[in-house]
């Protein structure tokens, strides 16, 4: 059984060591926004003065949304006409007793752009970017389709949450066009503790994220190798669950929540460094990580399979002078014209396509039990799931 106990740090101040703020020191009645502790680690409060996001459109790219949630309602933007049609056909696969499909992203969407309820927006889900707003694309095949619509109507950040074994289509395709754009591109490495690579995360230019848990530590389900470039809260996360408008999943875990932490806050340097390019972004968010104690000790080779560059800290990202540095920035970015990217494919390239591997599987965040998978099959994979129910 994992031991947890409670560390106290001051609103506000760099997070050079463990991640955990005591829960009990949020200034808020509300159980759920108490449990939120990615929020007090990241001195949201002082943040926000500073950017919400407002202004910045998010782009998720998951199973399905539920856009009558309490924390969520007038967040989202209209989604793709394929998009319930995907929907859909994910739904039509889930098995008695399997989460609704619309969880995942709900999920996501809560800790990007939550806006919670009740006096104030006290209580409920607050996401670290609540004022930028959701593109929801729910998307069945992972081809590509859902990447260039999504650049196409208006998407500064795109979040993916999700990965497979094997390009699926034209993925990596795609996101060059994406980042060609001059848009965000955020994926999960995955959960299964290997070092096998996988898509979209491993595509040139994606910001790659591991889930790190409140004492600074490289969550153990992590997949590990070089597409790691940040660790960010995804241990122990509450969020908006899409089984109900006022459901919630209280002891959620995955790359894919920290992959949603990272996503809100490009939205907020999206906001605060308009002019920014998506490779300049991701260099104010490695330059400014951060690593535990036990880590500095170790004198790590950055970036680390494990622990990539550091653990995500908004604030330093959003305050610190640095120079802009190389549009590239520092991560591999694609090569050669992306325009091809962007051509439109037709109404099926969002179908699983008969050659490659197609089989992205949701890293996270559906409730205890099944995981949906997204592509050309939609079945129970125990492996890949990293959200449970723990006391303690």
């Amino acid at each position: 059984m994992r031991v947890t106990r409670t560390l106290r740090a001051t609103v506000g101040a760099a997070l050079t060591g463990a991640l955990l703020l005591t829960a009990s020191a949020t200034a808020s009645a509300d159980q759920v926004r108490k449990e939120q502790w990615p929020l007090e680690a990241f001195g949201a409060e002082q943040l926000w003065k500073e950017a919400t996001g407002k202004g910045v459109t998010v782009a998720v790219l998951d199973s399905g949304f539920r856009e009558t949630h309490q924390d969520l309602k007038g967040q989202f933007l209209p989604e793709p006409d394929f998009g319930k049609r995907n929907e859909a056909e994910a739904a039509k696969h889930l098995k008695p007793g399997e989460h609704d499909v619309r969880d995942h992203g709900t999920a996501m969407a809560s800790i990007i752009a939550g806006h919670g309820h009740g006096p104030g927006g006290s209580e409920g889900v607050k996401g670290l970017a609540p004022d930028a707003k959701i593109l929801p694309v729910p998307e069945y095949g992972s081809s590509g389709q859902a990447t260039r619509w999504a650049v196409d109507h208006g998407a500064d950040v795109i979040n993916m949450s999700y990965g497979g074994a094997g390009q699926a289509g034209d993925e990596c395709a795609s996101i060059a066009y994406a980042l060609s754009k001059g848009v965000v591109v955020v994926a999960g490495v995955g959960n299964d503790a290997t070092t096998g690579k996988t898509y979209p995360v491993g595509c040139p230019g994606v910001i790659g994220v591991g889930a790190v848990d409140q004492y600074g530590a490289a969550a153990e389900f992590n997949n590990y190798n070089s597409d790691t470039d940040l660790l960010a809260p995804g241990v122990k996360i509450t969020v908006a669950s899409g089984t109900s408008d006022t459901g919630y999943d209280r002891a959620a875990e995955g790359s894919s929540d920290a992959t949603a932490y990272v996503s809100a806050t490009a939205a907020l340097l999206k906001q605060k460094f308009p002019d920014l390019t998506p490779g300049q972004i991701a260099n104010r968010l490695v330059k400014t990580a951060g690593l535990a104690q036990p880590q500095k000790a170790k004198h790590l080779n950055l970036p680390d399979p494990h622990y990539g560059y550091g653990f995500l800290q908004p604030g330093p990202a959003l305050r610190k002078t640095l120079a802009a540095g190389p549009k590239e920035g520092p991560l591999p970015m694609p090569k050669g014209n992306p325009s091809q990217a962007g051509a439109d494919q037709g109404e099926d390239a969002g179908r699983p396509s008969d050659s490659g591997t197609n089989n992205a599987l949701l890293y996270g965040g559906i409730g205890v039990g099944a995981l949906v998978v997204v592509g050309a099959v939609v079945a129970l994979v125990a492996s890949a799931r990293r959200r449970k129910n723990t006391s303690g």
